[in-house]
């Protein structure tokens, strides 16, 4: 089964969404207190709750329109929105690590797509 365009998508926009939730879970850390009533109105924590069900429920979608070995690793972005998000929203510093981690991430998930295609070539006949 080749990988549908549209899946790639569904999963990167999975990723964005998750990403965000981690925000809101790192906000809602800050104000938590473990009883029943600290936690259902803290709206940061429901924000998490809601992108994080949201982005489960995609995933699963996003699985119809190709193949797990090339979807699921696209999962890996949400590192890469992760320290994006925690520059603009927390104030964070990347250092030469982290920068250097983002690029191999972003290095595999090509590769892999690339591989992909080229299986998908040879399962063809094509080469």
């Amino acid at each position: 089964m080749a990988t549908k365009l549209w899946a790639m998508g569904v999963i990167l926009f999975c990723t964005a969404l998750t990403s965000t939730a981690q925000i809101f879970y790192k906000f809602a850390a800050e104000k938590l207190s473990f009883n029943i009533l600290s936690i259902i109105t803290n709206v940061n924590l429901l924000m998490g709750m809601l992108l994080y069900a949201v982005g489960g429920i995609l995933l699963i979608l996003s699985f119809r329109g190709g193949e797990v070995s090339v979807l699921y690793p696209i999962i890996a972005t949400s590192y890469i929105w992760v320290s994006f998000l925690s520059i603009y929203f927390l104030g964070e510093v990347m250092n030469p690590y982290k920068w250097a981690g983002v690029f191999i991430i972003m290095a595999g998930i090509v590769l892999i797509g690339y591989g992909s295609k080229k299986a998908d070539i040879e399962g063809a006949g094509v080469i």
